[in-house]
């Protein structure tokens, strides 16, 4: 398999020299390289909103949403889904995310992992995926042999299946529902796509599942009014939701709250009757 012709794998001209300039110019490289993420994630938004859409219909319809990928790609899927059961009040097992290698991979490397295909069908097989879910694939390179025989096995259950990667015509890309594809070019640090590809992938999964959970009803406005508030620093934020939400005083939303076990949006229909 030939990597050197990968735009993520690239020697990039503008950080050629990062490591003979001073400490500033060289995180004003990083942050130049940083600002050309937004652009080309900019350029696949009717992709996203593509899948946003089917993500909210499956989902509405009882199915749920896996993100698989290895190393770095693998680790964002796992943060984004972790995210939506404190932040939309989803059940834990709505939104998934699988790694290459385990749990012991979020913090470890695993070597042979990401090349293990059989791996990749057992461990969506141990989930129980199905035809009612959808399937994101993440991998920077797009070639990834786990991701690849994971959305192998998704189309033949009949799921639909999404691609995020961030080279052109990537073999993910070609087999996958909907292509995801941000290019962002070669990295500051040749090959180091845990940079400028694994923003533009954090980009990409925050409006996945946050248009998802929108479409879904989980924000009212722009107020997260289904947050779970097991903390301190949610509580007050709850409460804050409900007041904005209401117009009403700090001790009106409290009683509301109390009464509605800290739910903001069952503390706003209180409320508002």
């Amino acid at each position: 398999m030939n990597f050197a012709n990968l735009t993520t794998e690239k020697r990039n001209a503008a950080s050629a020299n990062i490591d003979k300039v001073s400490t500033l110019e060289m995180v004003k490289i990083i942050n130049d390289e940083d600002k050309k993420v937004a652009s080309a994630v900019e350029k696949v938004l009717p992709q996203i909103a593509k899948a946003v859409d089917i993500i909210a219909e499956k989902i509405s319809n009882g199915g749920k949403i896996f993100y698989i990928g290895a190393g770095t790609s693998g680790r964002l899927g796992v943060l984004d889904a972790s995210e939506c059961p404190p932040t939309f009040g989803v059940e834990n097992n709505l939104v998934q995310g699988i790694i290459a290698g385990g749990n012991y991979a979020l913090t470890n490397a695993v070597e042979g992992a990401e090349d293990n295909k059989n791996l990749a069908v057992e461990d969506l097989q141990e989930k129980n995926f199905s035809a009612a879910d959808v399937l994101v694939g993440i991998a920077a390179s797009g070639r990834t042999p786990y991701v690849i025989s994971a959305i192998e096995y998704a189309k033949k259950t009949g799921a639909i299946t999404v691609g995020v990667s961030c080279v052109e015509n990537s073999a993910l890309a070609k087999i996958v529902d909907i292509e995801i594809t941000p290019v962002t070019g070669a990295e500051v640090v040749t090959g180091s796509t845990r940079m400028k590809a694994g923003t533009a992938t954090k980009m990409v999964l925050n409006m996945l599942t946050t248009g998802a959970m929108i479409r879904l009803g989980k924000v009212y406005g722009n107020l997260m009014v289904d947050v779970r508030a097991t903390n301190e620093k949610l509580r007050d934020r709850a409460k804050r939701i409900v007041m904005a939400a209401t117009g009403c005083d700090e001790s009106t939303a409290i009683d509301a709250l109390n009464k509605s076990e800290g739910h903001a949006k069952t503390a706003i229909s209180v409320i508002v009757g």
